[in-house]
C-alpha cells in the first residue's frame, strides 16, 4: 500500500494498537503459550556521547549528503506479511525497565511487513547513551509462524515503540504513548482512547508534488527522576534530516513539549509543521450520504484556531465529495488543534469505538511562529478506518536547500473541555439539509445551515436581546437568515440559507454579535455544490 494513501496512514497505526503487550492491557496469554523463563539480554552495545546538540549536529551535516534508505531485510524479517505480523506479540515480560522503581516501561514494536526499515533505540544516562538490543527473544511468535522464526537471533532493530505509566491508576499500567511508522505518534490522556494522532513533519502534503514522509530512524530514551520522561529522535528524509526533543509528561492532558531542529537539502513545496491526522466520517449535517445506525462516527469534529487577538475560529469538520484544502491566513496564534467536541455516548452509540473517549489535540506554539497559515485538508472517505483529515502550520517563508529551520511548541492530548466561564459562546453544532421553505419541492443548488451557539455571555440574555447574526459568504449568494433563542435553553440557533452554481466551493461564515462585542466564536464552513 503507497504511504500517501490515507488507508495505509490509519493502518499503520491500527496495527499498532493490535499488537499492544499483553500486560499492558490486560490480555491473556494466548493458548499454548510457554511461560518459560526469559534467556538473558543480549549485552550492552558500548556508550557514545550524547546530547540534543550533539544529535543536531550530527543531523546537519547528514543534510549535506544523499538520502540513504536502508535495504531490504533479509530472511525470516523480508518474508513476514500481513497475517504472519499478526501472530507477533512483544513479550510482558521483556518490558524494558520493568525492574525498576521508575514511572514508565517500554516494549517495542516488531519490524517487517510494513516496516522494513529498522529504528534503533537508546537509553540515555548523563551524557552518554547506550543501544538497547532485541532479539527474537524478546517477541512472541504464534502458531506456525514460530517454526519459521531462529531463536536467539539478534534483530537489526525494531520498528518503534511504546511507554506504558500508571496513567489512570496507580495498580495498572497504561499505554500512554506510541511511536511507529514513519514519523507518526499518538498519546493519550487520562481515561482517554486512542483516535487521532500527530506527525514529526508534513511535506507536500496534497499538493502537485509527490508527498514525502521521512522517518523517526533512532530514538533516545531519558528517564527523569519523577513523572517526566524525555525522548529524542533523528528524523530523516529525501528532502530533509532532523533533530526531535519530545519532553512529555503524562496527566488528564498529557504534555509533550516539543523542539524540532530541521535541515533541509532541497527545496519543499510545503512544509507542514506540527501535523495532526484525524478522521471524520459523518455528523448530523451530512449523515444522509450513510446507512448507519449510529448518529456519528469521527474521531476529531472540528478545527479550533485560538488567535493572538483572543477570537476563536470553530471550523466543523467535513467529508467532502472531493479533496479540498482550507488555508486560515495567522499571525502567532496562540493555539490551533482538531477536536472532539461532543462527548456525550448518545451521540456515537458505538460501544466498541467509543468515539466519545477518542482525545482532542491542540499545538501550542513556543515563541513567535510569525506569519503563516493554518492548513485544513480533507480527503473524501467511504470508510472510518481511513484517516482523512489532515491539519498542521504552514510558515510563510519558503524552504529552499539548504535552509535551517527550528521550531518548538507543544501538544495537548485529553478531553480539552472547553472553559464553561469563557466570554464567547461556542458553536455547539451544525447540521445541514435542503435549502428553502420545509414542506415544498426542493430547490437544486440551495442549502440550509443551522447553526447553535451555547453558553458564554449570550446565554444569559433574553430571546429578545439586542443581537444580531453577522454573515459573510464567497462564491454564493445568502438567501435568507434567522436567529432566536431556543426556548428553555441557553442555545440561540443560526439559520441561513444560500443558493450556489453548479460546482462551485462556497465558503461560510457567522457569529452573533451585540452591545459593542462579539459574543461568539466565529463559525467558518466549506460547501461544494456537487449535483
Amino acid at each position: 500500500m503507497p504511504m500517501n494513501d490515507p488507508v495505509s496512514r490509519r493502518a499503520l497505526l491500527a496495527m499498532a494498537a493490535a499488537l499492544a503487550p499483553a500486560a499492558a492491557l490486560g490480555w491473556p496469554r494466548a493458548a499454548g503459550a510457554q511461560d518459560t523463563a526469559a534467556p538473558a539480554q543480549a549485552a550492552p552495545a558500548a556508550p557514545q556521547k550524547f546530547s540534543f546538540d550533539v544529535l543536531s549536529d550530527e543531523m546537519r551535516l547528514l543534510a549535506t549528503k544523499p538520502h540513504v534508505t536502508a535495504p531490504a531485510p533479509e530472511g525470516f524479517l523480508g518474508d513476514l506479511n500481513y497475517d504472519d505480523y499478526r501472530l507477533i506479540r512483544f513479550r510482558d515480560d521483556r518490558a524494558r525497565w520493568a525492574e525498576s522503581d521508575g514511572r514508565f516501561q517500554l516494549a517495542a514494536f516488531h519490524m517487517g511487513w510494513l516496516f522494513p526499515e529498522p529504528v534503533r533505540i537508546f537509553e540515555v544516562t548523563g551524557e552518554s547513551a547506550t543501544e538497547m538490543q532485541f532479539s527474537t527473544d524478546d517477541f512472541e511468535y504464534l502458531n506456525d509462524l514460530a517454526k519459521r522464526v531462529p531463536e536467539h537471533a539478534k534483530l537489526p532493530g525494531v520498528a518503534g515503540f511504546r511507554l506504558n505509566t500508571p496513567l489512570n491508576r496507580p495498580d495498572k499500567w497504561d499505554e500512554l504513548t506510541a511511536f511507529v511508522g514513519a514519523s507518526y505518534f499518538r498519546a493519550l490522556g487520562r481515561n482517554s482512547a486512542y483516535g487521532l494522532s500527530a506527525r514529526g513533519l508534513a511535506l507536500n502534503t496534497a499538493t502537485d508534488r509527490a508527498e514525502e514522509f521521512p522517518r523517526f530512524s533512532r530514538f533516545y530514551m531519558q528517564r527523569g527522576a519523577g513523572d517526566t520522561i524525555t525522548v529524542y529522535a533523528t528524523l530523516e528524509g529525501q528532502s530533509v534530516t532532523g533533530a526531535y526533543r519530545f519532553i512529555i509528561t503524562p496527566g488528564t492532558e498529557t504534555v509533550m513539549e516539543i523542539t524540532c531542529r530541521l535541515f533541509f537539502r532541497q527545496d519543499v513545496a510545503e512544509l507542514g509543521v506540527a501535523p495532526l491526522t484525524s478522521m471524520f466520517l459523518f455528523s448530523e449535517k451530512n449523515r444522509a450520504r450513510f446507512d448507519d445506525y449510529r448518529p456519528n462516527v469521527h474521531d476529531s469534529d472540528g478545527l479550533r484556531i485560538e488567535r493572538s487577538d483572543g477570537d476563536v475560529i470553530w471550523r466543523p469538520l467535513n467529508n467532502p465529495t472531493q479533496l479540498t484544502g482550507s488555508y486560515f491566513a495567522e499571525t502567532a496564534p496562540r493555539r490551533f488543534g482538531l477536536h472532539q467536541r461532543d462527548r456525550a455516548f448518545d451521540s456515537y452509540q458505538d460501544t466498541g469505538a467509543r468515539y466519545e473517549r477518542r482525545p482532542s489535540l491542540d499545538v501550542e506554539p513556543m515563541g513567535d511562529w510569525g506569519v503563516g497559515h493554518v492548513r485544513l485538508v480533507e480527503i473524501p472517505s467511504d470508510l472510518e478506518g481511513n484517516d482523512n483529515i489532515v491539519a498542521y502550520w504552514v510558515p510563510e517563508a519558503p524552504v529552499k536547500a539548504g535552509d535551517a529551520r527550528e521550531f518548538a511548541y507543544r501538544l495537548y492530548w485529553g478531553d480539552l473541555p472547553d472553559d464553561p466561564t469563557a466570554p464567547l459562546a461556542i458553536v455547539h453544532e451544525t447540521r445541514a439539509g435542503h435549502g428553502g421553505i420545509s414542506g415544498v419541492e426542493v430547490q437544486q443548488g440551495t442549502r440550509k445551515f443551522v447553526v447553535d451557539f451555547k453558553g458564554g455571555m449570550l446565554a444569559e440574555l433574553e430571546a429578545d436581546a439586542a443581537v444580531e447574526p453577522v454573515v459573510t459568504i464567497a462564491n454564493g449568494e445568502l438567501t435568507g437568515t434567522t436567529l432566536e433563542k431556543i426556548a428553555d435553553t441557553d442555545i440561540w440557533r443560526l439559520v441561513i440559507d444560500i443558493s450556489a452554481a453548479d460546482a462551485a466551493v462556497v465558503e461560510l461564515g457567522g457569529h452573533i454579535a451585540g452591545y459593542g462585542r462579539k459574543l461568539t466564536e466565529t463559525w467558518l464552513y466549506q460547501w461544494i455544490n456537487a449535483k
